[in-house]
């Protein structure tokens, strides 16, 4: 079930906000069992025969979170820390099952030319993302960032719970362990939470989805070899540039505003990340709950940046890159898409450029470096493999015998600079520019309620017509 549908926005949210604050109102044991029962059933809605596997994923870690916490407080630790590593290996190998095991066999079979027979194994959509949230369970227990639920349906509902359950952002245990018991609903939330979720269906119902138009062509031009110029090549490319930023931050912005609705505060996605003037910095603004899992969880366990030796801290990166890549897909593009960055990280810390030094000058350079890279990442992140990324590429950067201009791209550009134009102004932060400088609060608040409420209407007829696509982070 899309959130960018008429069918959650009018028929499963309202009667979801009907039980839980009126039926159910004030009884919080209930009210998380509903919200568990109807997380399920968000899920079953497009895949019935998976929710089998997030029960079975529930069950494991939360045995796993009490066996750890028992362990602990009689202060066998080694036991705890087994536990720990059979409970990270049990989900990597659910994940490795049903999104690498196809991936991993092609590949043999063409290293060793040898004919094993790849079984057909669908993916359950946002498997990587509830698979770590299970994972962030277990660890926090152990590392004493939240208490042990007892209830299995506490734990269910942390790992399930559907605002965040397809596409993220990755809640940490951590963040909202006591949110789960003692939570507080109130209007100021309810409403701000309203608020985010229509700003997050206008990104992706309006922005995201005109720029997909644009980018399918360019990529579908590229594929079938059919006369992809310069221009259009970077005018696909930019397009789906902004096509991800708004798909993915806009259902980050629909998941916090509707987990706001019912309490929850989960932590920010995004933070501009296209105003970045490093790749460094650029990952510290783009998906953030995966970089910060990463780091947590990977990076400084294996001693971080504070190891002894430049090639340990490199390795350290190497292989936070190298999951960072495969976590999205099992192709080489994004095994390639995730050596870029780490090739550039490195390349950052060890360097001699002083990344810190300020200046207009300096800081445009900075950002023209860190948009060309972050859009070129794009371009092999969105190719179907290796060959066909390299072929778009070199079309980019001229390096074969491609157009320049072309009908094609004179006829998009057309039809779509209004989209282009206020994706780029909408990239960058005029929302704080404008609270500062519009002091008077009554004026303020019309305003954005008036704006906010276009925003709802023109995004719902868009959808009546039909003009939306899956997000992009679905298949993660």
């Amino acid at each position: 079930m899309l959130f960018s549908s008429i069918i959650f926005i009018f028929m499963f949210l309202p009667i979801v906000l009907v039980g839980y604050y009126i039926i159910l109102r004030k009884v919080r044991i209930l009210q998380n069992i509903f919200l568990f029962f109807v997380s399920l059933f968000f899920y079953a809605w497009g895949e019935p025969r998976f929710v089998l596997i997030m029960i079975g994923s529930i069950i494991f870690n939360w045995a796993a979170g009490l066996i750890v916490s028992s362990y602990k407080e009689a202060g066998s630790l080694t036991k705890a820390k087994f536990v720990i590593a059979a409970d990270v290996i049990f989900n990597i190998v659910i994940i490795f099952i049903f999104k690498y095991l196809m991936f991993t066999i092609e590949n043999i079979d063409r290293l060793f030319n040898i004919q094993i027979a790849i079984p057909q194994i669908a993916l359950p959509i946002g498997i990587s993302f509830f698979t770590f949230q299970a994972i962030s369970y277990v660890v926090d227990v152990f590392r004493g960032k939240g208490a042990a639920q007892k209830n299995i349906i506490n734990v269910g509902l942390y790992i399930s719970f559907f605002p965040q359950l397809i596409a993220g952002p990755i809640v940490r245990y951590e963040t909202v362990a006591d949110q789960i018991k003692n939570r507080k609903e109130t209007f100021e939330d309810f409403s701000k939470g309203c608020t985010r979720f229509m700003i997050g269906l206008g990104k992706k119902v309006l922005l995201s989805n005109s720029m997909a138009v644009v980018a399918d062509q360019a990529f579908s031009l590229a594929q079938v070899d059919s006369g992809l110029s310069v221009s259009m090549a970077w005018l696909g490319a930019i397009a789906y540039t902004l096509q991800i930023f708004f798909d993915f931050s806009g259902y980050s912005d629909m998941a916090i505003g509707l987990g706001r609705m019912f309490g929850f505060h989960f932590l920010e996605n995004f933070n501009y990340p296209y105003i970045a003037k490093s790749a460094t910095e650029f990952w510290r603004r783009w998906h953030i709950s995966l970089g910060s899992w990463f780091r947590d969880y990977i990076y400084i366990p294996l001693g971080g940046s504070r190891v002894s030796g430049r090639l340990r801290h490199i390795f350290n990166l190497f292989v936070v890159w190298l999951c960072t890549g495969i976590w999205h897909g099992a192709n080489w593009t994004f095994v390639l898409w995730g050596m870029m960055y780490f090739i550039l990280l490195v390349a950052e810390k060890y360097l001699p450029v002083n990344f810190e030094s300020t200046g207009k000058m300096k800081n445009c350079l900075k950002h023209v470096y860190t948009m060309f890279f972050v859009i070129i990442g794009w371009v092999i992140f969105r190719a179907d493999n290796l060959h066909m990324a390299l072929e778009y590429l070199k079309t980019m950067l001229c390096f074969n015998d491609a157009s320049i201009l072309d009908d094609t791209f004179w006829e998009y550009f057309r039809q779509y600079t209004v989209y282009l134009a206020a994706g780029v102004f909408f990239s960058i932060p005029v929302k704080k520019y404008f609270e500062d400088k519009c002091r008077v609060g009554w004026v303020k608040d019309a305003f954005c309620a008036i704006i906010i409420l276009l925003i709802f209407l023109v995004s719902v007829s868009f959808i009546v017509k039909g003009s939306y696509n899956p997000f992009i982070y679905f298949n993660f």
